[in-house]
């Protein structure tokens, strides 16, 4: 089992940044890829960003490509989002989300919110223009 919280969300002008933190309990943290949704009112959630158990590979939605920075710390059982330039457009609830690879095996990491097992709570980000 593990429990996600996440921390950090808040309201900032656009153009400024915010780093969301999701921290995880269990023995077993460093094995699961994470993930970064978001979802807006009114929308479905939507994929942000990934990495695998290692932080070896990385990857991002469109949409935030070179703005925003996915990161983990194993010694810590956290996982990070740096969101840099950010947009009124990125207003949502930004869920991170565990991923057990005992059916994908290490080193996978995913987009599709399925796969994944275990979700936090949410932290709330807004951006006014």
């Amino acid at each position: 089992q593990v429990q996600l919280v996440e921390s950090g969300g808040g309201l900032v002008q656009a153009g400024g940044s915010l780093r969301l933190s999701c921290a995880a309990s269990g023995r077993t943290f460093s094995t699961y890829a994470m993930g970064w949704f978001r979802q807006a009112l009114g929308k479905d959630r939507e994929f942000v960003a990934a990495i695998n158990w290692i932080g070896g590979s990385t990857n991002y939605a469109d949409s935030v490509k070179g703005r925003f920075a996915i990161s983990r710390d194993n010694a810590k059982n956290t996982v990070y989002l740096q969101m840099n330039s950010l947009k009124p457009e990125d207003t949502a609830v930004y869920y991170c989300a565990a991923l057990n690879p005992h059916r994908y095996g290490l080193g996978y990491s995913s987009d599709l919110p399925h796969e994944y097992d275990y979700w936090g709570q949410g932290t709330q980000v807004t951006v006014s223009s």
